[in-house]
């Protein structure tokens, strides 16, 4: 995502912290017209949002996009299910990944990339509190490290 023609839209901060990301694959997301807009605008919240596999279609739940401000009549509803354009073998190996107990796909980041909104998606195993709070001691080390060596 490190390229020239990628703007990020929204990123899902909560998802570090509440899980371990194992892989990341990159996918299409099936929006109406004045979504794209909103998107663009970035009234995106990934937050809330998580990745289900149906009937071997990946879908993007939970996930709030603002109405755009002059959509009128053509507005959806902010919440909807959105379907996800993943590949048959990516689908399918993420469906043998998630059926095993504590794993699970959540939304990392949404960008636009070449004028087509991508989504980042994150295969996830749950943190549990000792190990948030291991990683947040390790940033509260390597900060104090940064000061240190600030001020020498």
């Amino acid at each position: 995502m490190k390229d020239s023609n990628v703007k990020v839209v929204a990123k899902n901060r909560k998802a570090r912290f509440n899980y371990e990301i194992l892989e990341t694959y990159e996918a299409g997301i099936e929006l109406k017209g004045t979504e794209v807009k909103s998107v663009r605008a970035s009234k995106v919240n990934l937050t809330e949002g998580f990745i289900s596999i149906d009937n071997g279609e990946a879908f993007l739940k939970q996930v709030h996009i603002s109405p755009y401000e002059q959509g009128n009549i053509f507005n959806v509803d902010p919440v909807r299910v959105r379907k996800l354009l993943l590949h048959k073998r990516e689908i399918k190996k993420l469906i043998g990944e998630t059926a095993q107990k504590g794993f699970t796909l959540v939304p990392l980041s949404m960008y636009l990339k070449n004028g087509k909104v991508k989504l980042s998606v994150g295969l996830a195993r749950g943190k549990n509190i000792h190990d948030k709070r291991q990683d947040m001691a390790k940033k509260d080390a390597q900060r104090s490290i940064e000061r240190a060596m600030k001020n020498y």
